[in-house]
């Protein structure tokens, strides 16, 4: 019965991030609007945009394979599949029993590969270029993703995400530890960008090289794309907060611990966007060439956590 009660959590969970998914895609266009001082769009414009993608007709390229066609619903599923495993509102890790932190890593590695190839498989040059940058940022951020996770579970001694989230929140693994701390940083910038954000990204420019895999997408799986890259922005979070700062997490399963971890889940994202949006609009875009100087340097800052973890500093 437990089994099935943390089940039922894991589907909220998922539900829950999808459904917010646009608003918080939304809130990114309001900030960045408001710090151009301009009126810029609706916060619940990236709804009415999937809705009405939904409605109209798709158009697939005579060329494409099973794979473009396939590809919408893999990654949406690689990315609902995810965030039912991320402890985001307990501090028991919903399918724990299944997945761990070598899981996500996986499945992760899924939603890009998935996404890249489908750009290939289109015969869009564009799209070509947009899956060759996409495959590019993987090299130079899984890195990163993947060593300070490996130090999170070795500090934890366990790639369970539900004890890597109780023993950060019970104190067990301490703040003050040089470890945790460039861990958390080299862990935040590659959350940032992940999050397709400026000076490495603009996750809502359909023109831009970031969006060529989705060149020749229309209608219901166009729109279930920019709902899946949405909801990967979320999860993408939701993991940072899960490892670093899963206070408030609800201990027991109850509807009234569930609400309150939900509150103040949102108001955890608000505060990581109000951040973003502060940061990516006070300097100016990379060209992609650029963004391996930033990268080996946050590589760099893990390493440095891993150092101190074979220490004991």
């Amino acid at each position: 019965m437990p089994e099935m009660k943390l089940l039922l959590i894991g589907l909220v969970q998922a539900v829950f991030l999808l459904l917010v998914a646009p608003f918080f895609t939304g809130l990114s266009r309001v900030l960045r609007a408001k710090v151009h001082s301009r009126k810029g769009p609706s916060i619940l414009q990236d709804y009415r945009d999937i809705f009405k993608l939904i409605k109209r007709q798709e158009v697939v390229p005579a060329q494409s394979s099973w794979v473009f066609r396939i590809t919408p619903y893999v990654i949406m599923a690689t990315m609902l599949l995810i965030a039912m495993i991320i402890p985001v509102l307990t501090l028991q890790a919903p399918l724990g029993m299944v997945g761990d932190l070598i899981v996500v890593v996986y499945l992760f590695t899924v939603f890009r590969f998935f996404f890249s190839i489908a750009g290939l498989d289109s015969g869009s040059s564009f799209a070509g270029i947009g899956a060759s940058r996409e495959m590019a940022l993987g090299v130079l951020v899984e890195p990163t993703i993947i060593l300070v996770l490996f130090v999170v579970a070795l500090l934890s001694g366990s790639t369970d995400l539900g004890i890597i989230n109780q023993k950060m929140a019970t104190g067990e693994i301490s703040y003050l530890s040089p470890a945790v701390l460039l861990g958390m940083v080299a862990f935040a910038v590659a959350t940032f960008i992940e999050s397709g954000k400026i000076p490495f990204d603009l996750a809502e420019a359909e023109a831009e090289i970031q969006e060529g895999p989705l060149t020749e997408y229309s209608g219901r799986s166009l729109a279930i794309l920019k709902w899946s890259l949405g909801l990967k922005q979320m999860v993408v979070n939701a993991l940072y907060l899960a490892i670093f700062f899963p206070f408030g997490n609800a201990a027991v399963v109850t509807p009234s611990a569930i609400l309150v971890s939900m509150v103040l889940f949102l108001l955890k994202v608000v505060v990581i966007y109000v951040v973003a949006a502060l940061l990516e609009n006070s300097m100016a875009r990379f060209v992609l060439f650029k963004t391996p100087a930033v990268t080996w340097m946050v590589f760099g800052i893990a390493v440095l956590s891993y150092v101190f973890y074979m220490v004991n500093i």
